[in-house]
């Protein structure tokens, strides 16, 4: 298995695991310290809603990472894999800023490292 195939399996069962929580605050799980700000214990409607937003794009980010690896069919040009790649990986660098701003200690001592791991696993397959 190449390092790019490794990393793009990782970055995937990462965005799997933060689809799990995701679903979990959708459910109504005592999570919400660790996501969204962390000012809910239990999220409200609207930021239910952005959990389900969030699961949607893990599962694109995956296709993208899958497609880029070549360990799935490219449905979309090169040009496109590459570019959204690419906008995922700053996406994911935005993400360490944003969880490093929390106001919650949990999110920023959770998450902070997870996005970091998701932006350095994505760099490798961006990269390769």
């Amino acid at each position: 298995m190449t390092l790019v195939a490794f990393a793009a399996i990782a970055l995937c069962v990462i965005l799997a695991a933060l689809a799990v929580f995701q679903a979990a605050l959708i459910a109504g799980a005592p999570l919400g310290e660790f996501a969204w700000g962390g000012e809910d214990r239990v999220l409200p409607r609207n930021k239910r809603a952005g959990s389900v937003v969030s699961i949607v794009l893990y599962c694109v980010f995956a296709w993208f990472f899958l497609m880029k690896a070549a360990l799935v069919p490219a449905v979309l040009p090169g040009i496109v894999v590459d570019i959204g790649v690419w906008v995922i990986v700053a996406y994911s660098l935005v993400g360490i800023v944003m969880n490093a701003l929390s106001r919650s200690p949990k999110e920023r001592w959770t998450m902070v490292p997870v996005a970091a791991l998701l932006f350095v696993l994505g760099l490798v397959v961006a990269l390769g």
